[in-house]
């Protein structure tokens, strides 16, 4: 039967190695983030009061 299961294979993936990652990659450049516009509300006039009598 294991000849068998060697000869099929396994459904599973290759287990991922463990610890520490590996990090950036060697000669690969950091770049900064490209920086949106800032998105600026308008300015509403403040209220209007009500008058009240006196």
């Amino acid at each position: 039967m294991g000849g068998v299961f060697a000869a099929i294979g396994t459904p599973t993936s290759a287990p991922k190695p463990r610890g520490k990652s590996l990090g950036w990659q060697l000669g690969k450049k950091c770049h900064r983030k490209n920086r949106c516009q800032i998105v600026k509300k308008t300015v509403t006039p403040p209220r209007k009061e009500p008058s009240i009598a006196v």
